[in-house]
Protein backbone atom coordinates (compact mmCIF):
# COMPACT_ATOMS: atom_id res chain seq x y z
CA UNK A 1 0.00 0.00 0.00
CA UNK A 2 1.21 3.39 -0.87
CA UNK A 3 -0.06 6.02 1.60
CA UNK A 4 -2.67 6.71 -0.51
CA UNK A 5 -5.84 6.78 0.79
CA UNK A 6 -9.62 7.29 -1.12
CA UNK A 7 -11.37 10.02 0.78
CA UNK A 8 -15.05 8.77 -0.37
CA UNK A 9 -17.20 11.31 1.97
CA UNK A 10 -19.18 14.15 1.31
CA UNK A 11 -17.65 18.04 1.33
CA UNK A 12 -16.81 19.70 3.70
CA UNK A 13 -15.96 16.73 5.73
CA UNK A 14 -13.97 15.35 3.18
CA UNK A 15 -11.36 18.54 3.26
CA UNK A 16 -11.25 18.41 7.17
CA UNK A 17 -10.15 14.48 6.66
CA UNK A 18 -7.64 15.29 3.74
CA UNK A 19 -5.92 17.60 6.18
CA UNK A 20 -6.04 15.37 8.66
CA UNK A 21 -4.36 12.73 6.43
CA UNK A 22 -1.63 14.82 5.43
CA UNK A 23 -0.51 15.77 8.84
CA UNK A 24 -0.04 11.76 9.45
CA UNK A 25 1.82 11.62 6.67
CA UNK A 26 -0.72 9.90 4.32
CA UNK A 27 -1.52 11.43 0.69
CA UNK A 28 -5.49 11.59 0.47
CA UNK A 29 -7.12 12.26 -3.08
CA UNK A 30 -10.49 13.48 -2.58
CA UNK A 31 -14.05 11.60 -4.33
CA UNK A 32 -16.73 12.53 -2.89
CA UNK A 33 -19.56 9.76 -3.17
CA UNK A 34 -22.26 11.88 -2.10
CA UNK A 35 -23.59 16.05 -2.52
CA UNK A 36 -25.10 17.32 0.16
CA UNK A 37 -28.02 19.36 -0.48
CA UNK A 38 -30.88 21.08 1.89
CA UNK A 39 -34.19 20.81 1.87
CA UNK A 40 -37.36 22.46 2.44
CA UNK A 41 -38.83 21.60 5.75
CA UNK A 42 -41.76 23.08 8.17
CA UNK A 43 -40.77 23.98 11.67
CA UNK A 44 -42.86 22.56 14.70
CA UNK A 45 -43.38 24.82 17.60
CA UNK A 46 -40.33 25.07 19.60
CA UNK A 47 -42.48 25.24 23.39
CA UNK A 48 -43.18 21.15 22.65
CA UNK A 49 -39.77 20.19 22.63
CA UNK A 50 -36.93 19.60 25.62
CA UNK A 51 -34.31 19.49 22.95
CA UNK A 52 -32.91 19.03 20.04
CA UNK A 53 -31.10 15.91 18.49
CA UNK A 54 -28.53 15.49 15.39
CA UNK A 55 -26.78 12.67 14.37
CA UNK A 56 -25.43 14.46 11.55
CA UNK A 57 -23.31 17.34 11.36
CA UNK A 58 -25.00 18.53 7.68
CA UNK A 59 -28.37 18.92 9.39
CA UNK A 60 -26.86 21.53 11.83
CA UNK A 61 -25.27 23.02 8.34
CA UNK A 62 -28.52 22.23 6.29
CA UNK A 63 -30.96 23.59 8.52
CA UNK A 64 -31.35 27.03 7.32
CA UNK A 65 -33.04 29.55 9.09
CA UNK A 66 -35.88 28.27 11.05
CA UNK A 67 -33.13 26.57 12.86
CA UNK A 68 -32.69 29.68 14.56
CA UNK A 69 -35.86 29.40 16.32
CA UNK A 70 -34.66 26.59 18.57
CA UNK A 71 -31.08 27.42 19.69
CA UNK A 72 -32.48 27.89 22.83
CA UNK A 73 -33.00 24.67 23.12
CA UNK A 74 -29.72 21.80 24.12
CA UNK A 75 -28.76 20.09 21.70
CA UNK A 76 -27.67 16.73 21.69
CA UNK A 77 -25.12 15.86 18.79
CA UNK A 78 -23.66 12.28 18.16
CA UNK A 79 -19.94 13.22 17.89
CA UNK A 80 -17.73 15.55 18.35
CA UNK A 81 -18.25 16.70 14.73
CA UNK A 82 -21.30 17.21 14.58
CA UNK A 83 -21.57 19.29 18.31
CA UNK A 84 -18.83 21.50 16.42
CA UNK A 85 -21.18 22.24 13.78
CA UNK A 86 -24.21 22.69 15.93
CA UNK A 87 -21.91 25.24 18.13
CA UNK A 88 -21.21 26.97 14.85
CA UNK A 89 -24.85 26.97 13.86
CA UNK A 90 -25.44 28.87 17.47
CA UNK A 91 -26.53 26.14 19.90
CA UNK A 92 -25.36 27.31 23.35
CA UNK A 93 -26.03 23.98 25.43
CA UNK A 94 -24.21 21.49 23.12
CA UNK A 95 -24.37 17.76 25.28
CA UNK A 96 -21.89 15.07 22.90
CA UNK A 97 -22.98 11.73 22.58
CA UNK A 98 -19.92 9.14 22.34
CA UNK A 99 -22.04 6.38 20.49
CA UNK A 100 -24.66 6.39 17.92
CA UNK A 101 -28.29 8.07 18.09
CA UNK A 102 -30.06 5.64 20.11
CA UNK A 103 -27.24 6.49 22.75
CA UNK A 104 -27.89 9.73 22.48
CA UNK A 105 -31.47 9.51 23.09
CA UNK A 106 -31.24 7.34 25.70
CA UNK A 107 -28.76 9.56 27.31
CA UNK A 108 -31.39 12.31 26.85
CA UNK A 109 -33.01 11.09 29.51
CA UNK A 110 -36.50 11.06 28.33
CA UNK A 111 -38.75 14.69 27.01
CA UNK A 112 -39.74 15.14 23.61
CA UNK A 113 -37.05 15.31 21.05
CA UNK A 114 -36.71 17.37 17.44
CA UNK A 115 -34.84 15.05 15.35
CA UNK A 116 -32.95 16.92 12.71
CA UNK A 117 -31.66 14.45 10.30
CA UNK A 118 -31.08 14.00 6.71
CA UNK A 119 -33.59 12.35 3.81
CA UNK A 120 -32.05 8.86 4.34
CA UNK A 121 -31.44 7.93 8.05
CA UNK A 122 -31.98 5.48 10.95
CA UNK A 123 -35.50 5.92 12.61
CA UNK A 124 -34.66 6.12 16.47
CA UNK A 125 -37.15 5.17 18.77
CA UNK A 126 -37.19 4.95 22.64
CA UNK A 127 -39.48 4.19 25.59
CA UNK A 128 -38.97 6.96 27.59
CA UNK A 129 -38.47 9.82 24.81
CA UNK A 130 -40.65 11.44 22.40
CA UNK A 131 -38.76 11.67 18.86
CA UNK A 132 -40.42 14.19 16.00
CA UNK A 133 -38.64 14.07 13.07
CA UNK A 134 -37.79 16.31 10.35
CA UNK A 135 -35.88 16.25 7.11
CA UNK A 136 -33.74 18.80 6.28
CA UNK A 137 -31.31 17.94 3.81
CA UNK A 138 -30.19 15.15 1.07
CA UNK A 139 -26.54 13.53 0.38
CA UNK A 140 -27.83 12.63 -2.84
CA UNK A 141 -25.16 9.34 -4.26
CA UNK A 142 -23.05 9.86 -7.41
CA UNK A 143 -24.19 7.26 -10.25
CA UNK A 144 -20.87 6.04 -10.73
CA UNK A 145 -17.25 5.66 -9.08
CA UNK A 146 -15.77 9.45 -9.79
CA UNK A 147 -12.51 9.27 -12.11
CA UNK A 148 -10.34 10.32 -9.27
CA UNK A 149 -11.67 7.60 -7.68
CA UNK A 150 -10.99 4.91 -10.37
CA UNK A 151 -7.46 6.03 -10.55
CA UNK A 152 -6.80 6.47 -7.07
CA UNK A 153 -8.09 2.48 -6.65
CA UNK A 154 -5.77 1.44 -9.23
CA UNK A 155 -2.73 3.39 -7.84
CA UNK A 156 -3.31 1.02 -4.51
CA UNK A 157 -5.18 3.84 -2.72
CA UNK A 158 -6.93 2.43 0.77
CA UNK A 159 -10.36 3.07 0.48
CA UNK A 160 -11.91 5.17 3.18
CA UNK A 161 -15.63 4.68 4.56
CA UNK A 162 -17.32 6.71 6.73
CA UNK A 163 -20.60 5.33 6.98
CA UNK A 164 -22.89 2.00 6.44
CA UNK A 165 -24.76 3.79 3.30
CA UNK A 166 -20.96 4.77 1.97
CA UNK A 167 -19.70 1.22 2.11
CA UNK A 168 -22.85 0.09 0.37
CA UNK A 169 -22.57 2.46 -2.12
CA UNK A 170 -18.90 1.79 -2.59
CA UNK A 171 -19.16 -1.63 -3.11
CA UNK A 172 -22.33 -0.75 -5.67
CA UNK A 173 -19.98 1.38 -7.89
CA UNK A 174 -16.87 -0.84 -7.48
CA UNK A 175 -19.13 -3.79 -9.29
CA UNK A 176 -20.45 -1.51 -11.71
CA UNK A 177 -17.06 -0.53 -12.91
CA UNK A 178 -16.35 -4.52 -12.57
CA UNK A 179 -13.29 -3.92 -11.04
CA UNK A 180 -11.98 -6.57 -8.80
CA UNK A 181 -12.72 -6.14 -5.08
CA UNK A 182 -9.93 -8.62 -4.43
CA UNK A 183 -7.31 -6.10 -5.63
CA UNK A 184 -8.88 -3.56 -3.13
CA UNK A 185 -8.61 -2.88 0.48
CA UNK A 186 -11.11 -1.03 2.87
CA UNK A 187 -10.17 0.86 6.55
CA UNK A 188 -13.63 1.35 8.10
CA UNK A 189 -15.00 3.76 10.31
CA UNK A 190 -17.05 0.87 12.49
CA UNK A 191 -18.12 -2.65 12.28
CA UNK A 192 -21.28 -1.68 10.56
CA UNK A 193 -19.78 0.45 8.04
CA UNK A 194 -17.39 -2.44 6.90
CA UNK A 195 -20.38 -4.66 7.38
CA UNK A 196 -22.16 -2.63 4.80
CA UNK A 197 -19.57 -3.17 1.82
CA UNK A 198 -20.00 -6.58 1.83
CA UNK A 199 -17.48 -9.58 1.06
CA UNK A 200 -14.48 -10.45 -1.45
CA UNK A 201 -12.19 -7.38 -0.69
CA UNK A 202 -8.50 -7.46 -0.39
CA UNK A 203 -9.17 -6.51 3.46
CA UNK A 204 -11.40 -4.32 5.62
CA UNK A 205 -10.77 -3.52 8.71
CA UNK A 206 -12.64 -0.87 11.03
CA UNK A 207 -11.48 1.52 13.56
CA UNK A 208 -11.64 1.12 17.37
CA UNK A 209 -13.84 4.15 18.05
CA UNK A 210 -16.48 5.63 15.24
CA UNK A 211 -14.54 9.07 15.04
CA UNK A 212 -12.81 10.47 11.55
CA UNK A 213 -9.44 10.70 13.97
CA UNK A 214 -9.30 6.83 14.98
CA UNK A 215 -9.75 5.57 11.11
CA UNK A 216 -7.30 7.83 9.85
CA UNK A 217 -4.85 6.43 13.01
CA UNK A 218 -5.98 3.09 11.64
CA UNK A 219 -5.19 3.84 8.10
CA UNK A 220 -1.79 4.91 8.70
CA UNK A 221 -1.00 1.96 11.01
CA UNK A 222 -2.13 -0.34 7.77
CA UNK A 223 -0.24 1.62 5.42
CA UNK A 224 3.03 1.54 7.26
CA UNK A 225 2.47 -2.60 8.26
CA UNK A 226 2.19 -3.19 4.52
CA UNK A 227 5.53 -1.06 3.65
CA UNK A 228 7.35 -2.93 6.44
CA UNK A 229 5.93 -5.93 4.69
CA UNK A 230 7.08 -5.49 1.37
CA UNK A 231 10.81 -4.44 2.60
Amino acid sequence: MSGLVLVLRPEPGATATAARARRLGLEPIVAPLFAVRPLAWDAPDPSGFDGVLLTSAHAARQAGSQLARFLHLPCHAVGEATAAAAGEAGFAELRIGAGDGAAAVAAAGGGRLLHLCGRDHIPLEHAAAGIERRIVYAADAVAALPHEARRALAGGALALIHSPRAGSLFATLVDRAEAPRSHIALAAISEAAAAAAGFGWRFAAAAARPRDEALLELAAQLCQTERQVRE
